[in-house]
């Protein structure tokens, strides 16, 4: 089936239309971050770089670290954002962007996204690095797509909704696990983590300025939630629509966060640029051994 020139842009210089890279700039290994300049950082770790490219918050860098192919590529901020950069990676793994038609042998890639985030317990301190074994979607972004049930975690998403008293008017939640791929690579320098993506930063993660909230009592019953051997750990905005575009397409995929704040505690550091310094160190360390 040939993608209609509507359906999938693609730039005169045969890149994608929002990040602006061709098929055979893209790494098998990709990191995935929401400042631009994170990608700069990364970019400091490789041993060689053969392409770059910047056009609004999407900036890239692909290059070798020890031999090994991968790509940095920045995605903004908000869930939105990843359904952009999620579809247009995929597109250039596993379309041909000269016939339009999905290539016949699938390419699968793999992927960790660094940000940051607000822990929701006492005993995760500021400067830890929460890995999302699962993530959880406020965003609504992955209803908009078929067979979610495929990938979604539906009886813990039945049981939170009801332990959170969860309002019709808003977007129906998710849960979606991460690649045990990924897991492996970073499980031994993370704590276990199950992660919020919400579509904002203030009311979507329970903070008050001057609007009230929906749900006031969000942050008490999110962090008396359990599922398993599960509680929610933090909060942040991209993770669970990647983590659920990767498990719909076939890739691997997951997100590292470090704590910047402590919600239950009220207290955040402002300075954490050191801690995402070696948290991009150790992951781009990890990818290279892939």
């Amino acid at each position: 089936m040939r993608i209609p020139e509507s359906e999938l842009i693609i730039n005169g210089d045969g890149s994608a239309f929002h990040i602006h890279m061709r098929p055979e700039e893209l790494a098998d290994n990709v990191i995935l971050v929401g400042d631009p300049e994170r990608v700069h950082i990364i970019a400091e770790h490789f041993d060689e770089t053969e392409s770059s490219h910047a056009s609004r918050e999407f900036v890239s860098v692909t290059g070798y670290r020890n031999g090994k192919r991968i790509t940095a590529l920045s995605h903004g901020i908000g869930p939105d954002n990843i359904d952009i950069v999620m579809t247009e990676l995929d597109a250039l793994a596993n379309v041909d962007f000269k016939t339009r038609e999905i290539k016949p042998e699938h390419r699968s890639l793999n992927i960790i996204r660094i940000g940051t985030s607000g822990a929701l317990h006492a005993d995760i301190p500021l400067g830890s690095f929460i890995l999302s074994h699962v993530s959880i979607g406020f965003d609504g972004v992955m209803n908009w797509y078929g067979n979610r049930s495929k990938i979604a975690m539906t009886d813990v998403e039945k049981a939170f909704k009801k332990h959170m008293h969860w309002p019709a008017k808003l977007p129906s939640p998710y849960f979606v696990k991460s690649s045990q791929k990924m897991i492996d690579l970073l499980s031994d320098c993370t704590i276990k983590g199950a992660t919020i993506s919400a579509p904002g930063f203030y009311g979507p993660q329970g903070r008050v300025v001057r609007l009230p909230l929906a749900m006031p009592n969000m942050l008490e019953d999110i962090e008396s939630f359990r599922f398993g051997d599960y509680r929610i750990t933090n909060f942040e905005m991209e993770g669970a629509p990647l983590a659920g575009f990767a498990a719909h397409l076939g890739h691997n995929a997951t997100t590292v966060c470090c704590a910047i704040a402590n919600r239950y505690l009220q207290s955040s550091n402002p300075d954490y640029k050191p801690q995402i310094r070696q948290l991009i160190e150790i992951v781009v360390d990890r990818l290279s051994r892939l």
